[in-house]
């Protein structure tokens, strides 16, 4: 899933992404110093700064998962829907349809996105939280990839989003863990999208993402929403609501397996 996954995220490279102070390259500890700096200046506590980047380190293996990606996609949609969309996960996300049913009722009330494109991305991304949402710290991977200069402001922008999800104490520190590029949770948010379309769903105070299933669905729904995603109408390729997913992921096989999963769950 991963390889697919950042698909989306270098899309972002497109994008016109800030500039910070800290220059990449060169001494790490001097890079995380002047990174602290620019974490300050953005109203990142002291406390915080120092609890996640005191004594942080590179990580190797991070580095050499990243050079190796091509971030291109060369299966069929019928070569990669057959290993992602199989009947034991059809049937695993029509009774999680079923178990939350009110939820997902409510969710499609505010966020007008369907709860079969919600239970289908929540099944790919990590077999409905039950699967693998990766292992690495999050702030250890988005320091790595911000000191690497091929993309160190993209990536000093994630870190700086991973140091406000602390900071707003949706996840302590011991908790922020994730994949890769540093993606989060059930559904697998960038840390600047968990800032930008997280949702306290459940009511206690915080975005959790990786163990409040109403807080992953709804924060899902209102990522969609935002894009444009409209209830009732297609999500078929070349639908407004495909062009939607663009947001979740720029892939076109992906955006076709979603909605293919999401029909699946509808006896369709």
């Amino acid at each position: 899933m991963l390889g697919l996954r950042l698909v989306v995220f270098f899309g972002a490279l497109l994008l016109a992404v800030p500039c910070y102070a800290a220059r990449c390259g060169g001494n790490f500890n001097s890079f995380i110093q002047s990174f602290s700096q620019d974490a300050a200046g953005a109203g990142i506590s002291q406390d915080v700064i120092s609890a996640a980047l005191g004594g942080v380190q590179q990580d190797g293996g991070v580095l050499a998962f990243d050079r190796r990606q091509r971030y291109t996609f060369n299966k069929t949609f019928e070569q990669y829907v057959a290993t992602r969309v199989g009947p034991g996960r059809i049937n695993g996300g029509r009774a999680l349809l079923q178990r939350h049913a009110a939820l997902l009722a409510r969710i499609e009330q505010q966020y007008s996105v369907p709860r079969q494109i919600l239970v289908a991305i929540w099944g790919l991304e990590s077999d409905f939280g039950k699967g693998d949402m990766g292992k690495l710290p999050v702030i250890r991977t988005l320091a790595t990839l911000a000191h690497d200069c091929r993309r160190s402001d993209l990536f000093q922008g994630e870190l700086l989003a991973a140091l406000k999800i602390v900071q707003r104490g949706d996840l302590r520190l011991n908790d922020l863990i994730g994949a890769y590029a540093g993606e989060i949770g059930q559904t697998q948010f960038l840390p600047s999208s968990y800032i930008k379309y997280g949702v306290d769903f459940d009511g206690d105070g915080r975005v959790d993402l990786r163990h409040s299933t109403a807080d992953v669905l709804a924060s899902t729904a209102n990522l969609l929403h935002s894009s444009g995603f409209k209830m009732g109408a297609s999500y078929e390729e070349g639908s407004a609501n495909f062009e939607a997913m663009r947001e979740w992921n720029r892939a076109v096989i992906y955006r076709k397996t979603i909605g293919y999963f999401a029909d699946r769950l509808m006896g369709r």
